[in-house]
């Protein structure tokens, strides 16, 4: 018992330095939606919610008790999963923070943004082809070569792998669905093959997972995992859909003109 709690106790500053990124990025939020001047809008209230949730939904993949279970525990490892590359960049990008960004930035800085907005490098990882190449492609990768057994011998491996998954997601999301500021759009019907490719490649992946288990996976855990990713990952992935459809429905949708009678 007692060594229990020494460990316990010299993993909290572990937990409060990991914990700290979160932390500033929720009170960075906060001042930027602040205008002392007045010169905007009042910032949204629901805006910041999304947020604070979307920074939370990814600490619980990083920080706490599933993140310590998931080095064991390979169904803690898919729930996180589902946390950081599906729940949380679906709650950022409603968030709207380079909206908020750009809003707040002078103007010389906002232009500057701007170019790098439109620069040929962005536009390639926020292509919907090469973010979901990106998003799906690493998890066929991470969960069908060693490289799953190999990050959990590695920190630095580790910590490289949950960025991926985390920023990847991201890239996808915003690629799909148009709630942020982004310098390229793409249309509605490549965006939609692209969103059925990529969930048909998420599903078959969960199937692939429960039938052939990453290295070292005891086979209840796959089986548990697998139906995680599938199951949870059909629940976001409709409301990634719902959105989309409905982005499609009100850009199709014809104006109504207001006609002047004489």
């Amino acid at each position: 018992m007692n060594y229990n709690h020494v460990h316990h106790v010299s993993e909290l500053p572990n937990e409060l330095l990991l914990a700290l990124p979160f932390v500033l990025a929720i009170l960075i939020y906060h001042l930027l939606g602040l205008d002392p001047n007045q010169r905007q809008k009042r910032w949204p209230i629901y805006r910041y919610i999304f947020w604070i949730s979307g920074v939370l939904s990814a600490a619980v993949a990083l920080i706490g008790p599933i993140a310590d279970t998931a080095h064991e525990n390979f169904t803690a490892h898919m729930v996180g999963h589902l946390f950081l590359g599906m729940l949380a960049p679906l709650l950022l990008v409603h968030a709207a923070p380079m909206t908020l960004l750009m809003r707040t930035l002078s103007v010389g800085h906002a232009r500057k943004l701007s170019r790098v907005l439109k620069s040929f490098p962005v536009r390639i990882y926020c292509h919907p082809v090469v973010a979901s190449i990106l998003n799906i492609g690493g998890l066929w990768v991470l969960y069908t070569t060693e490289l799953y057994s190999a990050m959990q011998h590695h920190a630095l491996l580790h910590m490289v792998v949950h960025f991926h998954i985390f920023l990847a997601g991201y890239l996808y999301t915003i690629s799909i669905i148009y709630i942020d500021l982004t310098a390229h759009r793409y249309s509605f019907s490549l965006r939609a093959i692209v969103l059925i490719l990529s969930l048909a490649a998420h599903g078959i992946l969960s199937k692939y997972i429960y039938a052939y288990p990453p290295g070292g996976v005891p086979i209840e855990q796959a089986h548990m995992g697998g139906m995680i990713m599938y199951y949870g990952g059909d629940i976001i992935e409709i409301c990634l859909i719902f959105l989309f459809c409905q982005q499609w429905y009100k850009a199709g949708r014809p104006r109504t003109s207001v006609s002047i009678s004489h």
